[in-house]
């Protein structure tokens, strides 16, 4: 090709290139919010979506004081003598400022009418078991919070807690990291109810402001797993200590005999007393394993109705069949109920009318 003739040949390329249509290709169809005309609102829409952020209110709250707690009651010499040191102090201290943060969130959704801070009771004496309590607050606190989500009217809101919640997760990966155990032994987070979330957080607080508003979720009678996993203790009985990973991927395993007793109905529970545990459930028949996708039943044995005692069996069974994640692992939870309901995330509020006691935190590992 002759040099005189590049210009032109640059040129005619130039405008075909020109002439190649310059608009985007056009948005898939559907999807929630996505319209020009859809002017997000950050704040609660129903009832539904204000009591579900007073009950995730109230979890960062505490939380927030949990971590504070801790961090005043324990020298940094205890701290340190259950492998903690100043670098894994801070980093408790600034999960309680992230609570702050989790906090401010839903009170400027909710306003004028958001909780405030109340006063609090914690099951630890030591460092290694305030670690263990942690795993499992901030578990019940992310799984009850993640339940909800999908069923608030205000789903611009949702995508906030999502932020939050998130955050969360990564909390819990290295309170396990503290406690020694393997930090994510699942493939799923479970979830549960806003009453399930709200039966296990209102035994920890003893008293509120007056002007905190009243929660209109369910308190079932409490369950306790007489013989349930340790995970602050290694099998030869000495304390677990701090790693970035462990192979210690499990604490029990399927087939474990499982030592249960729970309280009937009518007892005064959360702040002030001011709450009541309730049931609408006949007999107790199984015990409901909530774990990653699935809640799968085992039947009671042994069952004292006077006493309210039973046994029953760990599960086995892997997520997607052989080959794949255990079931039952991680913290998850466990209720006693009179039918074993077929239930999904989705629509896991089913269960509420069939639960009888429960749930409580399980550490399978």
């Amino acid at each position: 090709m002759k040099a005189s003739l590049l210009p032109s040949v640059a040129a005619a390329l130039a405008s075909i290139v020109l002439a190649l249509p310059t608009v985007p290709p056009p948005v898939p169809a559907g999807g929630i919010g996505t319209s020009l005309t859809d002017v997000p609102v950050y704040k609660p829409m129903s009832e539904f979506d204000a009591q579900s952020f007073q009950l995730a209110l109230n979890q960062e709250l505490i939380e927030l004081d949990l971590f504070n707690y801790a961090l005043a009651k324990f020298s940094p010499e205890e701290f340190e003598e259950a492998g903690l040191g100043p670098d894994e102090q801070f980093l408790i201290k600034f999960f309680a400022e992230q609570e702050v943060g989790h906090a401010t969130l839903f009170k400027n959704m909710l306003g004028s009418n958001a909780s405030e801070a109340c006063q609090y009771s914690y099951p630890f004496e030591t460092v290694s078991e305030f670690i263990d309590f942690s795993v499992k607050l901030t578990r019940s606190g992310e799984s009850g919070t993640l339940g909800f989500l999908p069923h608030l009217n205000s789903q611009a809101s949702a995508a906030l807690i999502n932020e939050a919640i998130s955050t969360e997760s990564r909390q819990e990966f290295a309170l396990r990291q503290f406690e020694g155990l393997f930090p994510v032994p699942f493939w799923f987070t479970p979830t549960i109810t806003q009453s399930m979330a709200w039966t296990l957080l209102a035994p920890y607080i003893t008293a509120c402001p007056a002007s905190n508003p009243k929660l209109m979720w369910q308190n079932f009678p409490a369950l306790n797993i007489t013989n349930s996993p340790n995970g602050t203790v290694l099998t030869n009985g000495s304390l677990a200590i701090p790693s970035l990973s462990t192979n210690r991927t499990a604490l029990s395993s399927p087939g474990d005999k499982i030592t249960l007793s729970w309280e009937g109905p009518g007892k005064q529970v959360g702040p002030n007393n001011s709450y009541t545990t309730t049931t609408s459930a006949g007999q107790p028949q199984f015990a409901a394993w909530i774990s990653q996708l699935n809640v799968t039943y085992t039947p009671l044995e042994d069952v004292h109705d006077q006493c309210r005692s039973a046994t029953t069996t760990q599960p086995g069974g892997e997520v997607y069949g052989n080959g794949t994640a255990p079931t039952v692992n991680g913290t998850m939870f466990v209720l006693i109920t009179d039918k074993d309901l077929f239930v999904t995330p989705y629509n896991l509020s089913m269960l509420n009318k069939h639960v009888v006691a429960g749930p409580a935190s399980y550490t399978a590992g």
